[in-house]
């Protein structure tokens, strides 16, 4: 009897321990997958609910400001003839393909003197940045894309005349170029020479809760009261007030010229910019004419008499969830909203723009300007203008005026 008792006690204890594990991973989920930790669910999770939004924003500027490089997603050719750009006779670098991925290969008189990998893309729109991976550390690749020159160039900032392999990349570029990415332990922090990463934590573009916030709890509440309409422990930006909305977009909109305390990886939507900047650096805000075109479209945007007398933000204009590139008309006529003969302050141009007032609100008075830090180097050594950038500062600029209405006056007199 007592051999029985045994053999039964000894059944019952493998058969218990097995299950409680399995119900302990039941009701303790693992570990979140998640590099930021387990209050995060990932971009795919919003799926089940959120398909034909996530269908959309996949696509958009903001997701593949960064990607994982390969031949299928670069924009530039690696056809020979196609492929290279020259420094001069005795120098070049040849983009190719090889057995382990796709190169950017320097040769000075014929020689291959280095090479290095497509890791990672910067951008995918105007134009686009690669780096590659050295240990634990990133670097640029010399030789960047940019779509109106439909060419590879020297990359922004680089030297002409060599080529230069050694630019590093610090935490800073993957802020506002992706929606996480965590340096080592143990290393000097933020120091632009001696950044490693853990490649294990990149989460590349901006994912949906690098602007909504941490959605593992809201998609757990849901899935448990699928009956439930509001959107629960989730950030929606119409939730926001209008400083809590312009911080959430300046994160990354706002130029590099601020220096921070702290990661903005740490910054969750509805927080305060201002207490993750050094204090001299928000204090006082900069005039429009000493901010580039480039980066800082809230620094612009602030300094505009349309937003210092009305109630707009980022998203009075800009759908970030839409794969659409919004024309010129969708844009002006969030203008006329305001600028209306009820208001008094419709354009005084209206009798001579005739139709045409409703196409060119933007072209007026937010003109497509040269960015001065946005400078490349053309094959001979010219320095050349890549692409134009839309000023955020919405005001009168006479010679843009003066521009659309001789057009106007020559188009009328070709149909006459």
């Amino acid at each position: 009897m007592a051999m029985k008792n045994k053999r039964l006690y000894l059944m019952l204890f493998f058969f218990l321990i097995p299950l409680s594990v399995i119900l302990t991973q039941c009701f303790n989920p693992a570990k979140s997958a998640d590099p930021r930790g387990q209050n995060f669910a990932g971009s795919k999770a919003c799926i089940k609910c959120h398909k034909e939004v996530y269908d959309d924003y996949i696509n958009t500027p903001h997701n593949i400001s960064s990607r994982q490089a390969s031949i299928h997603n670069i924009h530039g050719s690696f056809l020979e003839g196609q492929n290279t750009f020259n420094f001069s006779d005795s120098l070049k670098v040849v983009m190719q393909k090889r057995a382990s991925g796709v190169y950017q290969v320097a040769y000075k008189n014929g020689k291959e003197i280095q090479s290095q990998r497509f890791d990672i893309v910067f951008g995918g729109v105007k134009a686009e940045t690669y780096l590659y991976w050295k240990n634990d550390g990133l670097f640029e690749l010399p030789i960047s894309y940019f779509e109106n020159l439909n060419n590879w160039t020297n990359s922004p900032g680089y030297a002409g005349g060599i080529v230069n392999y050694t630019r590093p990349i610090v935490t800073r570029c993957f802020e506002c170029h992706s929606s996480y990415i965590s340096e080592k332990e143990g290393q000097p922090q933020r120091l632009s020479n001696s950044t490693k990463f853990d490649k294990s934590s990149i989460i590349l573009g901006i994912d949906c809760e690098r602007c909504h916030g941490p959605s593992a709890q809201h998609i757990t509440f849901h899935v448990e009261h699928p009956k439930e309409k509001k959107a629960t422990f989730i950030t929606s930006f119409n939730s926001l007030t209008r400083t809590q909305k312009l911080d959430a977009c300046a994160v990354c909109h706002s130029g590099n010229k601020d220096r921070y305390l702290t990661s903005t990886f740490s910054f969750k939507i509805g927080d305060t910019l201002a207490k993750f900047k050094e204090p001299e650096f928000f204090r006082q805000e900069p005039k429009p004419a000493t901010i580039d075109v480039h980066g800082n479209q809230n620094g612009l945007l602030a300094a505009s008499k349309c937003f210092l007398m009305s109630n707009m933000d980022c998203n009075t204009c800009h759908n970030t969830h839409s794969n659409k590139k919004t024309d010129l008309i969708i844009y002006a006529a969030n203008c006329s909203n305001c600028h209306k003969s009820a208001n008094h302050n419709q354009c005084k141009l209206k009798e001579q723009l005739g139709e045409n007032l409703i196409t060119n609100c933007i072209d007026c008075h937010m003109p497509a300007t040269p960015s001065d830090v946005i400078m490349v180097e053309s094959e001979g050594g010219k320095m050349i203008v890549p692409y134009l950038v839309r000023t955020h500062n919405i005001a009168i600029y006479p010679k843009e005026t003066k521009k659309i209405l001789a057009f106007i006056n020559s188009r009328n007199k070709q149909r006459n």
